[in-house]
């Protein structure tokens, strides 16, 4: 389709829509409802819009908060074609390759990448018998693909209809099947079922009890493959709030809203905690579904998600993320590339410790992001940015840790066990910020310090998560991690495309006028 004037606003309409929240599936929901017409304010209390995508400034360093990875550049693609703009005119994506690196404590490694000739070998080289497996799982996860994302992922599960037409599906799929046990029943060796399975992780959930429906993922990085973006994420949803203005719509940063406003059934708008009170034809929420129904709809008597059943949800794991900066070091650790991660010695029983018991345990897997071999902007010449990320359990356990007194000692026991792989980094060290599930809870108003809101189980997913069109008010929707399809970039950015699906286009001034 031609591409509209990046300056050219669409035709003012009679319609209004807030958006509460700036991260990614805010502003694509801002964007969807500037193309269906409406006049679109978007508000964020950060002083930067992307939310959990968003960045920081140090020292001439720019940590990426949040996401580091796209993987599904269609939906991006899409989502600018809907608004008559180029997403490759706006955003420069580069493929990496390999995507990521995979170590394990006995000086194992995988290479992950989009050219499956070249992962068969990462298989063989690891057990030559789980070729024939690979292959296996390798479809399995197409047909999970073309089921989970293409279809149930991209259009609205709010009737129970929908969930009832798609059984006999789950069941042929083995949905109720774990994706970790899925991959064990088409891989023998310990490290392949955890590099087939783990990618769980990326939005939240346990990869032994995550339905196998995820398996998915998989396919989506050997047909889509890895991307980065320059200036990352942050790049992303600067790109995208762009659009929103040259639509006619305001981004407004520093503006918190306190409570959605119903009046008989109806949201009308939303109050900010400075007191002012903005009116809308439709309001939609983009922060957290926890945080929207326990706090922003506190004063109006809900039906299906009250205090209660929120309560009584899953929660996807905490993080802790370590960002430094170390000096000089541009021509060090030749061998650690973009996207590195790096095994303790155990995964299920990790895995049982930070999702079920909610301990802290003394080993961990680090996940490693190191942007500037691929964007220099990230660090000043000669310099480099890390990004490491430990999963921790949330705040909500029996005995949550204490990290006001855990956060030091946890700090020093991630770089014990970075030296392995860049040893002697912190000499180097010129500046760092750590986030913990408390940063989580306070900076992104996340309910148990979550780093993912609610986590993907099969009876937390479709049907069963909070839904794209609340049945709490007329007029309000909800669009990102927390509601349908879930978390990830490609899923954020589909819910902003289930919502444009669920709200009408807006009327036109003058029939509004008329209609008056």
């Amino acid at each position: 389709m031609p591409f509209m004037n990046a300056a050219a606003p669409l035709l003012a309409s009679g319609q209004t829509a807030l958006v509460i929240g700036a991260g990614l599936g805010g502003l694509a929901a801002a964007m969807r409802l500037g193309a269906k017409g409406y006049q679109v304010t978007v508000l964020d209390r950060l002083d930067r819009a992307g939310g959990r995508g968003s960045s920081i400034a140090q020292d001439g360093h720019r940590f990426d908060l949040g996401p580091t990875i796209v993987t599904v550049p269609h939906v991006f693609e899409e989502l600018w074609a809907a608004c008559g703009r180029d997403f490759h005119a706006d955003v420069d994506l580069r493929a990496l390759d390999p995507f990521y690196e995979i170590r394990w404590p006995d000086g194992s490694s995988y290479n992950a990448t989009g050219d499956i000739a070249r992962l068969a070998l990462e298989v063989a080289r690891l057990n030559p018998s789980d070729v024939n497996g690979f292959h296996r799982f390798l479809r399995d996860s197409e047909e999970r693909y073309e089921f989970g994302f293409e279809n149930l992922g991209r259009r609205s599960m709010h009737k129970l209809w929908d969930l009832i037409k798609v059984l006999p599906t789950f069941a042929m799929l083995r949905a109720d099947r774990s994706v970790y046990a899925h991959v064990a029943r088409r891989v023998k060796d310990p490290r392949l079922r955890m590099a087939l399975s783990f990618h769980p992780l990326f939005i939240g959930g346990d990869p032994t009890r995550v339905t196998s429906i995820y398996a998915l993922v998989n396919h989506l990085e050997s047909q889509f493959g890895v991307h980065y973006a320059m200036g990352g994420v942050q790049a992303i949803a600067d790109a995208m709030a762009g659009v929103v203005r040259s639509q006619g719509g305001l981004v407004r940063l520093g503006a918190e809203v306190d409570e959605i406003v119903i009046e008989n059934g109806i949201s009308k708008g939303v109050r900010l905690t400075n007191g002012e009170m903005l009116r809308a034809d439709v309001t939609v929420s983009n922060a957290d579904a926890g945080h929207t129904y326990t706090r922003l709809l506190r004063n109006h008597k809900r039906q299906r998600w009250t205090d209660k059943k929120l309560g009584s949800r899953r929660w996807s794991m905490g993080l802790y993320v370590w960002y430094f900066g170390t000096k000089g070091t541009a021509g060090k650790w030749r061998d650690v590339g973009h996207h590195t991660i790096l095994n303790g010695p155990r995964f299920r029983g990790l895995l049982k410790d930070i999702f079920r018991k909610g301990v802290l345990a003394d080993d961990m897997s680090l996940y490693i992001h190191r942007p500037s071999v691929t964007d220099p902007g990230v660090a000043p010449e000669g310099d480099d940015t890390f990004y490491v990320l430990s999963p921790v359990p949330h705040l909500g356990h029996a005995n949550p840790v204490d990290w006001d007194a855990m956060e030091e000692t946890y700090r020093k026991r991630v770089a014990e066990n970075l030296q392995s792989v860049i040893p002697g980094f912190e000499r180097h060290i010129s500046t760092q910020v750590t986030f913990t599930p408390k940063t989580f809870r306070d900076r992104y108003l996340s309910p148990l310090g979550a780093g993912f809101s609610i986590e993907p189980r099969i009876l937390q997913s479709a049907w069963f998560r909070p839904h794209n069109v609340s049945e709490e008010a007329n007029g309000l929707y909800l669009v990102g991690a927390g509601t349908h399809p879930g978390a990830g970039l490609p899923g954020v950015i589909s819910s902003a495309e289930v919502l444009g699906q669920l709200v009408p286009d807006a009327i036109p001034v003058a029939e509004k006028v008329a209609a008056e």
